[in-house]
C-alpha cells in the first residue's frame, strides 16, 4: 500500500515538474515559433531535403525559442506576480528555483546554439544566437521603459524563418528577406491586438506595449490597421520574385484581405471583443499564410 502511494506521489510530481517545464518554455508558442523555422528550411530546400538536418533544426529552434522565453519569466518573476494571467508561472510561485531555471535555459541556449553551429551552419547558429539575446535582454528589459520594444521583439520575432534558410542554403537571399519581412510586419498588429486585450494586465506591470500613449483608443486602432496594410504589397512581391504563381498569390491576398479587415473593425469600432477577434485571426493567419507558401514552392520547383 505505501509503495503504490510512494509510485502515485512520484508520478504525480513528476507530472506537475513537467507542466512546470511547459510552462516556463512557454510550449505552444515555442512549436508554434519552431514551425516558422521548419517553413524557413523548406523554402530554401530544392531537391534536396535532408531529414536528419531538419529535425536537429527544429530540435535546435525548440532549444533557443523555449531558452528565451524562460529568460524572459527569469528577468520578469517579480513583474508576473502582478498579473493574474501569470502569477501561475513556476518561478512567481517558487515551485522552480531561481538557480534551476537559470541552469536549465542556459543548457537550453548552449545546446540549441551548439547543434546549429556544430551539425548544420555557423549563420543558423549567429542568427539563432542574436535573436535569443534580442528577445531575452533587449525587448524583455524595455517593455518597461518604451512602446518601441515591441519593434524590437518583432525583429527578434521575424528571425526563425531567416535560421530556418539558412540552415538548408548557406545563405540568406531575397526570398530569405521576405519571409522575414512578412513575419515582422505580421507581428505588429499580433502584437498590439494582445496588447489591446491585455491592457489592464500590462499596466499592472507597467509595460508599455500599445502603439501610442493613447492606450485602447482610435490612434492605436489606426496605427494598428495601418501596419496591417503593409502585408499586402509583401503578398505581390512574392509573386514577382517567384515566390508564388498567380493562383497561390490570390490565395495569399484573400488570406490578408480577411486579416486587414479584422484590423480595420478594430479601428471602426475600438472594442474590446474586436481587438479579441483580431488576436485570435492573427493566431491562423500565420500558420495559414506560410502553408499556402511551402505549397506554393513545393509545386513550382519540382
Amino acid at each position: 500500500m505505501l509503495q503504490n502511494t510512494a509510485v502515485i506521489s512520484d508520478t504525480i510530481s513528476f507530472k506537475s515538474n513537467l507542466r512546470d517545464l511547459s510552462q516556463l518554455i512557454k510550449f505552444r508558442l515555442t512549436l508554434m515559433v519552431v514551425f516558422s523555422t521548419g517553413v524557413g528550411y523548406l523554402m530554401a530546400t530544392k531537391n534536396h531535403f535532408q531529414f536528419n538536418t531538419f529535425l536537429l533544426l527544429l530540435l535546435s529552434g525548440f532549444l533557443i525559442t523555449g531558452a528565451a522565453n524562460g529568460i524572459n519569466q527569469i528577468i520578469e518573476k517579480d513583474l508576473d506576480k502582478l498579473m493574474t494571467r501569470t502569477q501561475n508561472r513556476p518561478i512567481a510561485q517558487g515551485r522552480l528555483g531561481l538557480i534551476h531555471a537559470i541552469i536549465i535555459v542556459s543548457l537550453m541556449s548552449f545546446i540549441g546554439i551548439y547543434l546549429l553551429a556544430t551539425f548544420i551552419n555557423p549563420i543558423s547558429a549567429i542568427i539563432g544566437g542574436f535573436s535569443l539575446l534580442l528577445y531575452a535582454f533587449v525587448y524583455t528589459p524595455l517593455k518597461q521603459k518604451t512602446s518601441l520594444s515591441v519593434w524590437i521583439g518583432a525583429v527578434a520575432g521575424a528571425t526563425p524563418p531567416l535560421i530556418g534558410y539558412a540552415a538548408s542554403s548557406g545563405h540568406l537571399d531575397t526570398i530569405a528577406w521576405m519571409l522575414f519581412a512578412f513575419q515582422l510586419v505580421w507581428q505588429l498588429p499580433h502584437f498590439w491586438a494582445l496588447a489591446w486585450v491585455l491592457n489592464d494586465e500590462y499596466n499592472k506591470a507597467g509595460f508599455f506595449l500599445m502603439p501610442t500613449k493613447e492606450g485602447r483608443g482610435k490612434k492605436s486602432a489606426l496605427v494598428t490597421f495601418i501596419a496591417s496594410m503593409f502585408l499586402f504589397p509583401l503578398v505581390f512581391f512574392s509573386y514577382y520574385f517567384g515566390i508564388t504563381t498567380i493562383f497561390w498569390t490570390v490565395m495569399l491576398f484573400l488570406l490578408t484581405l480577411n486579416f486587414v479587415y479584422q484590423a480595420f473593425k478594430l479601428f471602426e469600432t475600438c472594442q474590446l471583443a474586436q481587438a479579441r477577434k483580431l488576436m485570435f485571426g492573427s493566431f491562423y493567419y500565420l500558420p495559414l499564410f506560410q502553408l499556402v507558401l511551402i505549397i506554393s514552392h513545393l509545386i513550382y520547383n519540382n
